[in-house]
Order: structure tokens, then C-alpha cells, then sequence
């Protein structure tokens, strides 16, 4: 009775992938074999050869680099035109000689460099004595109401993205003509040692300024202002 032919035996493929790893000279001399490789296409079905399949790789490779690349100079461009205009804001801002040019100056900077629709600078009256004329939009004089809605936005923290109710747009953009519905707006707290105000950018676009938003860019602009207005009330 004949014996049944042993089963036959195969490799492991992540063995046969250890040994050519660690033997990279085993196709030398033998580079017929290299031609008779077939392997699977990555996009169609069917074989191609070996050396097809790793010139489309190295395609790939270069025009994943490339997009890469095109990414990193578009951000680079991005950042530096978000520097030339953020220099330009706050040159403006200290050739600034009183608080409502200083508002004012504001209010141009960031509707021409950043498409801000809107913006109110709500800050106290003069802490030396009572101004003379009132205040020029869009600088406010922070008063109670005033002060209560701003801070129940802000709702305890230093800056924050938010909704804006046409109530509350009404109230703390008053020479501004109030949207239909609701907006959104960015809002954060003037302080340099002291309370000095409020800083709202707003847009009827609800979903301009989202809360999820980054609000790094308003502090720093707050920063500034409130040190300028600090200024500006020892010189005036």
C-alpha cells in the first residue's frame, strides 16, 4: 500500500520578509529574477512587473512630498500676510493721539485687513475726570446694563466666541444696524493691572465666529488696546 505524499510545505511570508530584509544582496547576479516578479497593481486588478510597481510608488511618494510641499508654503504665505497686516493694525493704533481715534483706527483696521462686519469698544468714562464731549462710535462708555450683558457673554472667562442675540447686538452695537437674526460675535476683557473695558467684534454671520474658535488673536489685539487706552488716559 503506498504511503500519501507528505503535505507540502510552504514559507512564511514575514519569514521569506525577515530573510530578504536582512540578505539585501540576494538579487545580485540574479536580475533576471527580479524582471519575472509579478506583483499586484495598487489601483486595477491585474500584475504588473516589480520594477513597474515601484516606479508608481515613487510617483505616489513624489506627489504626496509635493502637495506637502505646496501646503507648507501656502501656510507659510498665509502667516506672512496675517504679519504684514497685524503690524499695519497695530502701527495705526499707536499713532493713535485720544480714545475714539483709537477706536476709530480700530474699526478701519480690522474691517479692511481681517472682514470684521462690526466691532464696539465699551470702556469706563475718563478715570480722571468726565470727558468733555461724548464718546464717538464706536466707542461706548461702559455703563451698567451695558457692563452686565458683556459680561454674561464673556460668561466668566477672558475672551470667548459666542451668539449674538439682535437684542444684544441692539444694545452693544448701537451704530451699527442690528441684523435680522441672530449673529455671532468675539468678545474679550480689557485689562492691564485694572478692568478697562470690553473689545466685541461681531458679524451677522451666525456662524463667523464659532465657539470652538481660537480666540488667541482677540486677546492679543485686547492686550494691546487696553495697554494703548492706559496710555492714552496718563497723556491725555
Amino acid at each position: 500500500m503506498s504511503q500519501a505524499p507528505e503535505p507540502r510545505k510552504t514559507l512564511d511570508p514575514d519569514q521569506v520578509a525577515f530573510w530578504l530584509a536582512r540578505h539585501p544582496d540576494f538579487f545580485v547576479g540574479r536580475e533576471g529574477l527580479l524582471q519575472q516578479l509579478k506583483v499586484p497593481h495598487p489601483h486595477i486588478d491585474g500584475a504588473i512587473s516589480l520594477l513597474e510597481r515601484l516606479v508608481i510608488d515613487l510617483r505616489q511618494r513624489a506627489e504626496t512630498a509635493e502637495g506637502r510641499l505646496e501646503h507648507l508654503l501656502e501656510t507659510a504665505r498665509h502667516n506672512e500676510a496675517q504679519y504684514r497686516r497685524l503690524r499695519e493694525t497695530l502701527l495705526s493704533l499707536v499713532e493713535a493721539e485720544d480714545r475714539d481715534t483709537l477706536a476709530q483706527a480700530l474699526a478701519v483696521q480690522l474691517s479692511e485687513h481681517f472682514q470684521t462686519p462690526a466691532m464696539a469698544l465699551w470702556c469706563p468714562s475718563s478715570l480722571s475726570d468726565e470727558e468733555p464731549t461724548p464718546p464717538q462710535p464706536p466707542r461706548h462708555v461702559l455703563n451698567q446694563h451695558a457692563s452686565a450683558r458683556l459680561a454674561a457673554l464673556l460668561d466668566g472667562r477672558t475672551s470667548r466666541c459666542a451668539k449674538l442675540s439682535v437684542s444684544d447686538w441692539k444694545c452693544l452695537l448701537p451704530h451699527t444696524k442690528a441684523p435680522r437674526r441672530a449673529g455671532s460675535c468675539a468678545i474679550s476683557r480689557l485689562s492691564a493691572g485694572e478692568q478697562l473695558g470690553y473689545l466685541l467684534l461681531a458679524s451677522p454671520d451666525s456662524n463667523c465666529y464659532r465657539a470652538s474658535m481660537d480666540t488667541l488673536f482677540t486677546e492679543y489685539l485686547s492686550d494691546i488696546v487696553a495697554r494703548l487706552l492706559l496710555r492714552l488716559e496718563h497723556h491725555g
